[in-house]
């Protein structure tokens, strides 16, 4: 009786340090937060990323269409399967600016381009060399028509916009697609969740003519 009383009493006091340890709480505590703490941690470096991309591809983009707006408009009269050379102009600006920022090219190249919708419109397109799928279009605009008051940004299509009763300003516009492969979506799925982001990063600027 005496022996059956003392195991009583060793279980009971065994029992009350085990809900006392903390210990293993620490790791479950660990355990749980791990994935949150990772979906922040990529999320930071893919947006912080992506909005660097952004603001490189805006400024290559203002850059582009300064330099073909500043060229001679009289080889837009004629040109056969060739793009004109202001247009070229422009395409090499794009495509030498993502090579010293050491950004994939994706193996684009001043071979013939696809025409657009509109006139005087050009399309660049490559996705190899490696290249994120959805892969680079740049897209000249060289007859780029808006309103000189009330105008809006230009679209990612190099789209004209209605002069709206007024006087039109022709300008070019240059817009660069860019696939981006996010890494978001993919640590999202650690919390089952699942995240809709754009495949691309856009940017799109346009320059008055000066000829």
């Amino acid at each position: 009786m005496t022996r059956l009383v003392h195991l009583r009493t060793w279980l009971r006091s065994l029992a009350g340090r085990g809900w006392r340890d903390d210990r293993a709480a620490q790791l479950v505590e660990f355990a749980v937060s791990l994935p949150l703490l990772v979906v922040f941690v990529v999320g930071i470096f893919d947006f912080s990323n992506a909005f660097t991309l952004k603001q490189k591809l805006t400024n290559i983009a203002r850059d582009a269409s300064r330099v073909a707006a500043a060229d001679p408009a009289n080889d837009l009269q004629s040109y056969s399967t060739v793009a004109p050379a202001s247009v070229i102009d422009a395409f090499l600006d794009v495509d030498n600016y993502l090579i010293a920022n050491n950004i994939n090219d994706c193996g684009i190249s001043t071979r013939t381009p696809s025409t657009g919708p509109l006139p005087l419109m050009w399309t660049y397109t490559a996705s190899g060399n490696g290249c994120p799928t959805g892969g680079l279009t740049i897209t000249v605009n060289r007859g780029y028509y808006f309103p000189p008051t009330g105008a809006t940004l230009p679209s990612v299509t190099c789209t004209s916009q209605s002069p709206g009763g007024q006087t039109a300003v022709i300008g070019t516009c240059v817009s660069i697609q860019y696939a981006y492969p996010w890494r978001f979506g993919k640590v999202t799925s650690l919390l089952g969740r699942t995240a809709s982001l754009p495949t691309q990063v856009t940017a799109a600027a346009v320059a008055m003519n000066e000829n």
